[in-house]
């Protein structure tokens, strides 16, 4: 089996996209990373799906990156709540991290060329109002070409490929595909500000997203609400 790196982060899109690694038939090294999330407990989400799944090995790293903020993920700012879908579309929203998608593809990039991997896996999405501009084909395949100028695997022949899997599919689809392949989405964590027992807040854009593709999904949402 040729190895792959999946950047794992706990949540419901990256749990579906290592299931989609496994499934295409690579030996799968997760890394996540604990960068001073305030969502923190999706790390311990992480050990469990990886566990799940059968990863060969799973990383976390630490790379605090409240050091600058910037973020209602990683500094004082408030998580929105109760938007629309109109409202989630509107602007970036502020739980958007600043370059988060590009520092953890580079710490993946550096973690496949340690064990021999030419695939990177992780779970952005497209579709389901985001508006992270880091989570968009043309990003991904700017980072792919990048990958193959900036490394000593890639010019000495290898040929990186960035994989997304799930960047055109829409929260249903994403889950229904998760679910035919076996994710248990109730070890998934997908919450921005969860309170103190670690249930998500079923208010965040997050929690909204996610319920609503499990309707449309039409299967049973397992998360643990406030």
């Amino acid at each position: 089996m040729k190895p792959a790196v999946v950047l794992l982060s706990g949540g419901l899109d990256s749990a579906t996209a290592l299931a989609v690694a496994v499934r295409d038939g690579f030996a799968c090294h997760a890394l996540t990373v604990a960068y001073g999330q305030r969502h923190a407990v999706e790390l311990a989400a992480s050990e469990r799906v990886a566990r799940q799944l059968g990863v060969v090995a799973h990383r976390t790293m630490n790379l605090d990156l409240r050091a600058f903020g910037g973020s209602a993920l990683t500094g004082a700012i408030d998580v929105p709540k109760d938007r629309d879908e109109s409202a989630m579309a509107s602007s970036i929203p502020v739980t958007y991290v600043p370059a988060r998608n590009t520092v953890f593809l580079a710490l993946a990039l550096a973690y496949a060329e340690t064990v021999g991997a030419f695939n990177i896996y992780l779970g952005v999405n497209a579709v389901d109002y985001s508006g992270y501009p880091d989570c968009r084909p043309e990003f991904l395949r700017a980072f792919e070409a990048l990958a193959n100028l900036a490394t000593k695997a890639g010019v000495e022949g290898g040929r990186f490929a960035i994989r997304a899997p799930l960047v055109h599919l829409s929260k249903a689809e994403i889950i229904r595909l998760g679910a035919s392949l076996g994710v248990d989405y109730g070890l998934t964590h997908s919450c921005y500000d969860p309170v103190a027992d670690g249930a998500a807040c079923g208010r965040c854009d997050s929690c909204l997203i996610r319920k609503a593709g499990f309707g449309a999904a039409g299967l049973l949402d397992p998360t643990k609400y406030a």
